[in-house]
Parts: C-alpha cells; sequence; structure tokens
C-alpha cells in the first residue's frame, strides 16, 4: 500500500478553472503528465483517443470561434462571455477527443476509456502539483464547432477539457456522495 497515493486519492480536489493562472507545466513536464494519462484502461488496445494540446494563439482562436458560433445561435449574452472566457482566461488547455475506432470493442467502452484519459491527466496534473480541473460545456457537443474550431471528424467527440495552471485560490472542500445513497451491495 503506498500511503502517499493514498492520502493524495482521498484528498484530491479539482481547481476551479477561473482561478488558474501561468505559469504552467513546461514541455518535458506536460509530456510525462500526457504519459500518465495515457496509462488509462484501453480494451482492444484501439487508442479510442487522441489529445490536442491548445498554445495561447489557438485559445484565442477558439474564443473566436466560441463567439461567433454563440452569436449565430443566440446564445445569452452572460453565458456566451463565460464560454469565451474558459479559453481566454485559461493558460494552458488540453482537449481530450473521444476518437471512435472500428473493431469488436463497443463504442460505450471506447467513449469511457477517453473519460478515463481525462480523469488521468488530471489527477497527474494535481499529483504535479498543478492546479487542474475537466470541463466540457456546450463547445463539446455543438457539431459546427467541433468541425470548424477543433477540425474534428464524424467519429470524434470532445471527452473533455483539461485546464491546467497555478492555482491562485484553494476552495474549501465541498460535500462528497453519502456512501449509502449511491452505493448498493449485495
Amino acid at each position: 500500500m503506498s500511503d502517499e497515493v493514498i492520502k493524495f486519492l482521498e484528498s484530491r480536489r479539482s481547481a476551479s478553472a477561473g482561478f488558474l493562472t501561468s505559469p504552467t507545466p513546461g514541455k518535458s513536464e506536460l509530456k510525462n503528465i500526457l504519459k500518465m494519462g495515457l496509462r488509462s484502461p484501453d480494451h482492444g488496445r484501439l487508442e479510442p483517443w487522441r489529445i490536442i494540446v491548445l498554445s495561447p494563439n489557438t485559445l484565442k482562436e477558439i474564443a473566436s470561434h466560441v463567439n461567433s458560433i454563440g452569436l449565430k445561435n443566440k446564445m445569452d449574452p452572460d453565458k456566451l462571455e463565460k464560454s469565451k472566457n474558459r479559453f481566454l482566461k485559461s493558460p494552458l488547455v488540453l482537449a481530450v477527443i473521444s476518437s471512435l475506432k472500428e473493431g469488436k470493442i463497443p463504442e460505450s467502452e471506447q467513449i469511457l476509456s477517453a473519460g478515463a484519459v481525462c480523469i488521468s491527466i488530471l489527477n497527474a496534473a494535481l499529483a504535479y502539483g498543478w492546479g487542474a480541473n475537466w470541463l466540457t460545456g456546450w463547445t463539446a457537443h455543438d457539431e459546427e464547432f467541433k468541425k470548424t474550431a477543433l477540425n474534428l471528424s464524424e467519429n470524434e467527440t470532445i471527452a473533455g477539457y483539461i485546464h491546467i495552471g497555478t492555482n491562485t485560490k484553494i476552495l474549501e472542500d465541498r460535500d462528497r456522495p453519502n456512501l449509502s445513497k449511491v452505493v448498493e451491495w449485495r
């Protein structure tokens, strides 16, 4: 048993993306975080995911797509501003893409594998001492956004955006699920 790992998992807490700032992990450290993230369950070894590391310039372009699509869809101005700021104010964002592959492994398992990559990257970033948060939002589900902003193919979806940076505000821990309400013993 690893007391350090147990203690980390017992107390792990995502940082609020709104309180992340520079600096961010350097390329070498980020590669290590990504390597850890890719040690996720992958039935059939299909690698049904990929990761796009979004640079600050790309984040500005993404925010522009958010704005134009949001305006076109007559999105609530406050919601639109919040969506744009998620990209404009984040110092580093990783887009984890669920990229389904043909084969005997059901699509649902491949999608779950992409989700496992998200939580593994998130935990690796936190273990390195960075603030990190896994978000989605309407852009993860909007077909036009996925095609125009990230150039995703038809068999791809956004499993999540992992925001990573220096955490400038430690939030109080929130209540956690009550085991008796969510666990059934048979």
